[in-house]
């Protein structure tokens, strides 16, 4: 992020902010005197309280006129807190609005009256993923946070939810399950507001977690928890420029708008160039590449100047403590006039707090949890308890040695990003005293079986080697990503090959201990299809918010397109969305609960997902008339889009932004395609039931009777789907070849494309073949510094005649066709290849024989006039020095992705079928892979989409924007040999030349999908074009 309005204060170490530095000075006394009574009189000091987050009040005295620091050290000193940064003070101002107390701030310029406030200890900073954390109290001290959250209302979920985590917390305070002590328990004391709702519903879940230890409850809070959207939020309430009532928010990800409860809008730290305000307006000012042709700074109004300052200061801290690895270094002061405030965040950014923690920074005691039967002891601190990862978020990381930090998965429904982690540590001999490892853990809901407490009695322990972790680059020099492909066609060079720009020190190093993570998996295969049915709704809902969200505001901007295409586009999207936002939420908690009972494995109770799935297949029944008129949408789309310039240029500028990553047509497509999607997925689940003989009858029959309902929706659109992914590949054609023209025709199928050789005067020069149901197309590369193609020849499937003439030419895998009026010698790259251009060819040659004339537009109307070229004369084959002269009047120069399947083509000499694109509708697939390069030692997390024979990466399943992208055409895909030296479990290689990737995966039925779906997509590469930039 760009430049922030102040200054930094700069700590020369971590522990100098403890405490303030005695200024020197010089003594007059003799050796061995003291100072007078009169002159060591004590200043007069002041009892503050706070209360701390068990609802104790503790009472600190200190000297009023002290920095805000003073009180912080005396509050950390007395709880003995490690991960203090995590914290701080906050007390309430007139307003009665909470602020934050400030270190480098004496007390009383904050706090009115300090004898007469309490303030209370909060968490400040949330991490996304509890694996951060290193300490058990620090846990502990979150799941309290959290506790009061839930009872102030921050934070909101639904009922069943709210239930679960008020269970997991009564684990922690009372123990196993007893029905009289419960109900004595929470009379006494209240998890949530009106309690006696979901009274039985607390005692049904609480039930289920006997054997679970404090610290598993703990964490399995945490992890609840960081899955809902409120966790760690904390509005500030303002207004947009029209007016309209929103809530500002500030998260480890960036600024965060809502509406109500609902987020509308994040701008991510890397989007945003500075933050500043202005009286009672907040200012955001974005990168260029973001904003576009649009207005550069957003404003918000807040209440007062007070509110936007704090607010502010708020934002300054969280972008320092999460996305920095130090504190910057301080701007020099004015000498006459200053400008802004000089505020900056003083503590320790959590790579330094993780660095020290990790170091022994402090020695841990034994720490009391009120309310609960048990304290923690020796067995407490030395047990084997669950491992965490250390992983941080975006931006703070650095890189590091080859052994240590552990990579993690995103097991459960998550919305925050970076979820819990593998193994991390090794256990030896020593000192049950001696300074702390970094406690790690896996969550009790990944365990299979009930969870057991540990042994009793101290086991050996030793403190794990250093944990250090790896990253791209450090976020204050660290830019957006230049131009991956299909981010940025823009700066793109002449290659498409474009593989993730993450280099392999942005990888987290795993060690030996990952394994037990992937042991502890469930290992049924119903949980991981159903875990797949989240991850793919993930990826598209995303899908559907670039239509509703990103589209939708564009034109609206713009104010570029007619107000009846406009209800006529999203009065069918819309209700899409809307319902499958609503399906994405029942299975998030569903799977919620799946994962977070331990007793779902022994009863059964918490598995079943077959009534979620039917209600949902048979409400898709009331869509159909919206999957039908999609066609209409499209068609009108393109209509308009040719009439009205406008509307054409914001098309053409739409496409080109990164979170665009596929043509904006094939988005329309996704409705219908996800139909097959469940049908498959569907399918799946119901041949898993004969795995699973625990499943109960009504579930089998729920997910029967889901499959049938599914299967009726999909056979009843399928024609429409055929319709419209040959009617957008028409248009893609139409818009992105040069010299074309009447392309879309009523009757006239795409049935392959790809790159073959064909055979001139000047030797085999590399052509585009398109295959129609009436003509064949050949065209060449444009001008150079372009990425499109130009029309060279049209011929006529009419009589034309397909002979393998290879002996002849003495060129290898070559075959002539005999056009009406031209004779055409092509090559493939391989024999297979062959193969499937000749079957494709003389299949489509039989069927245009059949075929009406009527049916299709004129072939000579196809094409844009040229000149210099008699008018009788269909085929327009010319050198390359007149391709760069000529332009057609329908084309021109401009921007074009470079990672498109036919660019892929073009550049692995493949090609791709109407098949090949209508089984890849089915074989999309979502979630959290570690990838590792072939010549590095570390495994990165990254959340991977395979769609349209491409992977895309991404930080997390909340991004928007794609990181990077691997065109899978040409890959091969298979197990990691012994001289690869790879030993770790479910991984899949990846290698396309020499270029080789390593992924895996968290399961052994996950790693046959990811296997399964890429092969599906790859094709034998023969020979390459050009050359390839992939790393």
């Amino acid at each position: 992020m760009g430049e922030l309005e102040g200054t930094y204060r700069v700590l020369q170490t971590p522990g100098t902010r403890l405490g303030a530095q005695t200024p020197a000075s010089v003594s007059t006394l003799e050796p061995g005197q003291g100072p007078s009574a009169a002159a060591a009189w004590p200043a007069a000091r002041t009892p503050i309280r706070v209360q701390l987050l068990d609802s104790s009040v503790e009472v600190f005295d200190v000297e009023p006129k002290c920095y805000g620091q003073v009180l912080l050290t005396q509050v950390w000193k007395r709880l003995n807190l490690i991960e203090c940064d995590y914290f701080g003070l906050e007390f309430q101002n007139v307003q009665s609005c909470w602020i934050w107390l400030e270190p480098m701030k004496p007390i009383v310029r904050q706090v009115r009256r300090p004898k007469n406030t309490v303030l209370r200890l909060a968490v400040k900073f949330f991490p996304p993923d509890p694996g951060q954390l290193q300490e058990e109290y620090t846990r502990y001290l979150f799941a309290l946070q959290l506790k009061r959250d839930l009872l102030e209302e921050r934070l909101t979920c639904t009922d069943t939810t709210a239930a679960l985590l008020a269970s997991h917390l009564l684990q922690a305070e009372i123990g196993d399950y007893e029905e009289a002590l419960v109900r004595e328990h929470l009379r006494a004391h209240e998890y949530l507001p009106g309690q006696e709702r979901a009274l039985e519903r607390i005692l049904e879940l609480h039930r289920g977690h006997a054997g679970q230890t404090p610290a598993e409850s703990d964490f399995q809070v945490l992890e609840i928890a960081r899955k809902l959207e409120m966790y760690g939020i904390r509005f500030h309430t303002a207004s947009d420029r029209e007016g309209a009532k929103i809530n500002l928010a500030v998260s480890h990800m960036g600024v965060l708008v809502f509406q109500s409860s609902t987020k509308i809008n994040t701008f991510n730290w890397s989007r945003l160039r500075k933050l500043s305000f202005k009286r009672k307006r907040f200012l955001i000012k974005l990168h260029p590449e973001v904003h576009g042709p649009y207005q550069d700074t957003l404003e918000f109004v807040l209440g007062s100047r007070d509110a936007c300052k704090n607010f502010w200061k708020t934002c300054v801290e969280y972008h320092t403590f999460f996305r920095l690895a130090d504190q910057p270094k301080p701007r020099a002061r004015a000498i006459l006039f200053s400008r802004g405030s000089s505020f900056r965040y003083s503590g320790r950014t959590q790579k330094q707090l993780v660095d020290y923690v990790k170091d022994g920074g402090m020695k841990r005691i034994p720490y009391e949890r009120k309310h609960s039967k048990t304290q923690m002891s020796l067995r407490a601190l030395n047990a084997n308890l669950p491992r965490q990862s250390v992983l941080f978020t975006e931006g703070t990381r650095t890189p590091a040695s080859p052994s240590s930090t552990s990579a993690s998965f995103c097991s459960g429904p998550a919305s925050p990003p970076a979820p819990v982690g593998l193994l991390g540590s090794k256990d030896g001999s020593g000192s049950p005293t001696g300074p702390p490892a970094p406690s790690a853990r896996w969550p009790a809901a990944e365990r299979s079986g009930v969870a057991a407490a540990p042994p009793p009695g101290p086991p050996a322990f030793q403190p794990c080697q250093g944990l250090s972790v790896e990253s791209p680059q450090l976020p204050s020099t660290r830019k957006t990503p230049p131009s991956l492909s299909p981010l940025g066609p823009a700066e793109q060079g002449s290659s498409p090959l474009l593989s993730p720009v993450l280099s392999d020190a942005g990888g987290a190093g795993t060690d030996d201990q990952e394994e037990l993570r992937h042991k502890c998996a469930p290992a049924d295969e119903a949980y991981f299809i159903a875990k797949e049915i989240l991850a793919t709704e993930r990826t598209y809902l995303k899908d559907l918010e670039v239509i509703t969200v990103w589209f939708r505001s564009a034109v609206v901007k713009a104010d570029a397109m007619p107000a009846d295409l406009m209800t006529l586009l999203f009065s069918n999207i819309d209700p899409i969305y809307e319902f499958h936002s609503g399906f994405l939420r029942e299975v998030e908690q569903r799977l919620a609960l799946w994962e977070g009972s331990s007793s779902a494995q022994a009863t059964g109770d918490h598995r079943r997902i077959g009534d979620v799935l039917l209600s949902n297949m048979l409400q898709l029944k009331t869509l159909t008339r919206h999957f039908q008129r999609l066609h209409e949408v499209l068609t009108e789309l393109e209509a308009a889009s040719r009439r009205l310039r406008r509307l054409e240029a914001l098309r053409r500028d739409f496409e080109l932004q990164k979170v665009c990553y596929l043509p904006l047509n094939a988005f329309l497509l996704k409705p219908l395609q996800r139909l097959r999607h469940y049908r498959l997925l569907l399918r799946r689940l119901c041949a898993s039931d004969r795995q699973d003989p625990d499943r109960g009858d009504q579930d089998r029959a729920d997910r029967r009777e889901a499959l049938k309902a599914i299967t009726e929706v999909t056979s009843t659109l399928q024609h429409s789907l055929v319709r419209l992914e040959n009617l957008q590949k028409l248009m893609e054609l139409q818009r992105d070849l040069v010299g074309i023209e009447n392309l879309i025709a009523p009757g006239r199928e795409f049935i392959r494309e790809g790159c073959l050789h064909k055979l001139t005067r000047k030797g085999l020069q590399q052509r585009m073949f398109f295959l129609f149901s009436d003509m064949l197309l050949y065209t060449g590369r444009g001008a150079s510094g372009t990425s499109r193609f130009r029309i060279r020849g049209l011929l006529p499937l009419r009589g034309m005649l397909v002979e393998e003439r290879e002996n002849e030419w003495s060129v290898p895998h070559c075959f002539t066709i005999y056009a009406a009026q031209k004779t055409v010698v092509v090559a493939a790259s391989t024999q297979l290849e062959k193969e499937k251009w000749m079957r494709d060819l003389n299949a489509a040659i039989n069927a245009a024989k059949s075929s009406a004339d009527t049916a299709l537009a004129p072939l000579g109307s196809v094409l844009c006039p040229l000149p210099r070229r008699p008018s009788d004369e269909v085929s327009l084959e010319e050198s390359e020095d007149d391709a760069r002269r000529a332009r057609c009047s329908s084309g021109g120069p401009g921007q074009h992705r470079a990672s498109t399947a036919m660019h892929v083509c073009w550049d692995r000499t493949t090609s791709i079928s109407r098949a090949d694109r209508s089984a890849a509708v089915e074989n999309q697939l979502s979630g959290y892979l570690l990838r590792k390069f072939k010549n590095s030692s570390g495994w990165q997390k990254l959340w991977v989409v395979f769609t349209n024979f491409c992977l895309f990466f991404y930080k997390t399943h909340q991004d928007d924007c794609p990181l990077a992208s691997l065109p899978l055409l040409g890959y091969s895909v298979s197990l990691p040999a012994e001289a690869d030296g790879i030993h770790k479990e479910h991984v899949f290689k990846l290698q396309f030349k020499s270029h080789v990737y390593f992924f895996r995966a968290e399961s052994k039925y996950t790693l046959g999908r990811w296997m399964e779906v890429i092969k599906s997509a790859s094709t034998s590469p023969g020979r390459a074009g050009t050359s390839e930039e992939e790393a």
